[in-house]
């Protein structure tokens, strides 16, 4: 039986810089954190830390836990309609966005909070946001703890924050402080202004770390300049087998028509087994579980691709997922895998937070030294699915700077553009989301 926790560390030195190490197989902080106000100090070369220990045991109400996670998944589903309007492969992880701006949330002031708040679908008050991200971040990490399937490989699932300021910039106590209690965070100073595009490469370098090397060059070239500030970065891995893994043997050559009615060939994999099932008024949805059976893949097959997206709400699922019952199902569903990067600073302030990146941002909960902004959020994310399971991994960053039940097997035959998210099964947390439209295209 395999065991992951969250842990949020320094790593080690690399010439005058410091990588942040997070990885599966640590613990969560040993004791609940003391509240008393104490000034970060350097307790190494390059890092500034608030001395407080992340929160092992948040005491979260269930109020408070239902709503974060009610709020992520209408989140998700406002960037999957913006992202989705170009007919290509979707892959993205909600989770790991909603995390790394939960963390700039913390830096939030004003009007500017305000509408983040409202955009993130996060709860006003502050106080109850940071500690229900802890709570999630712990329940995650005790998913899956007890395969099945003798074959099955192990079930990874990786969550990792990592701060990156400016060095001999001040940053507020209280802001440091919010990020080691509740999401396990230090500060790791780089010298942006001096260095950037090696400071680029440390960041990129660490979330390949984390990432089992699936995310490279998270941050692209020139996107690091002498005016940053700060980098907030989330990174998950996930990697799991199904529950009823497809036999290779079944897998045949098949077409699969796009969107615009041209076909192209995919390697179909197939399998007819009792799965939870759900026909729904215009489309049809099956639920895949992973050994462990805490985390699952929904996969959505819409009669009408288009009409669907523009209906798709937290209703729609929350509806889809009541209405699923267990039946056989005589599945096909082809064989993918494509990395896809995305740039989410038109996206942001389309959605309702221009105040952000603008010159007028209010983030003097990070600093006072000088006015921040976000500069840009940028995300990318890689995905894998096989007879054998799912690979998936996913990392963002912020950017901070100056302102500037039948007789008969049901049919389900994944042959055209379908959606699919990775949920854990308790909380329906939305780990992961995607659209295939071409599955032989790598992005």
């Amino acid at each position: 039986m395999y065991r992951y926790s969250f842990q949020s560390r320094l790593g080690a030195r690399l010439l005058t810089l410091l990588l942040a190490g997070s990885i599966a197989g640590g613990l969560i902080g040993c004791e609940d954190a003391t509240q008393e106000d104490t000034k970060p100090e350097p307790t190494a070369p390059g890092e500034v830390r608030s001395d407080k220990q992340r929160v092992a045991n948040p005491d979260v109400a269930q109020s408070a836990r239902d709503a974060l996670v009610a709020g992520n998944t209408e989140f998700a589903l406002d960037l999957y309609k913006k992202i989705a309007e170009e007919d290509k492969n979707l892959f993205y992880s909600p989770f790991s966005i909603s995390e790394a701006l939960a963390m700039t949330y913390a830096g939030a002031r004003g009007e500017t909070a305000s509408q983040m708040a409202e955009t993130l679908h996060f709860n006003s008050k502050q106080g109850l946001v940071h500690p229900a991200f802890n709570w999630l971040d712990a329940h995650l990490m005790d998913l899956g703890e007890t395969p099945v399937l003798e074959d099955s490989s192990p079930f990874e699932l990786a969550v990792a924050n990592s701060i990156w300021g400016q060095i001999d910039y001040a940053f507020e106590t209280n802001f440091l402080d919010t990020l080691a209690l509740n999401y396990g965070a230090g500060l790791n100073t780089l010298d942006f202004a001096a260095a950037p595009e090696q400071s680029r490469q440390t960041i990129n370098g660490w979330v390949e770390a984390q990432t089992n090397d699936r995310i490279k060059d998270l941050i692209p070239e020139q996107m690091i300049t002498t005016d940053t500030k700060m980098v907030l970065t989330n990174a998950i891995f996930f990697k799991a087998s199904w529950l009823n893994p497809f036999q290779e043997e079944m897998t045949i050559e098949g077409d699969f028509t796009r969107r615009d009615g041209s076909t192209v060939s995919a390697q179909m994999m197939r399998q007819t087994t009792g799965f939870m099932h759900a026909q729904m008024d215009g489309f049809q949805a099956v639920s895949l579980p992973y050994d462990g059976g805490d985390v699952s893949m929904l996969v959505i097959l819409p009669e009408d691709i288009e009409a669907f997206e523009a209906e798709l709400d937290a209703d729609t699922l929350a509806d889809t997922v009541a209405a699923m019952e267990s039946t056989t199902v005589h599945l096909t569903l082809p064989k993918f895998e494509y990395t896809l990067p995305l740039t989410l600073s038109e996206v942001l302030p389309e959605l309702g937070m221009p105040l952000a990146f603008s010159d007028n941002a209010d983030f003097s909960g990070m600093s006072t030294t000088s006015q921040l902004r976000i500069a840009e959020v940028v995300h990318k994310a890689f995905v894998a699915v096989d007879e054998s399971g799912t690979e998936a991994a996913a990392a963002t960053a912020v950017i901070m700077e100056d302102t500037a039940a039948p007789v008969d097997p049901i049919e389900f035959k994944a042959d055209k553009p379908f959606i699919f998210m990775i949920r854990a099964n308790q909380t329906g947390s939305l780990l992961f989301v995607g659209r295939v439209s071409d599955p032989s295209a790598s992005n």
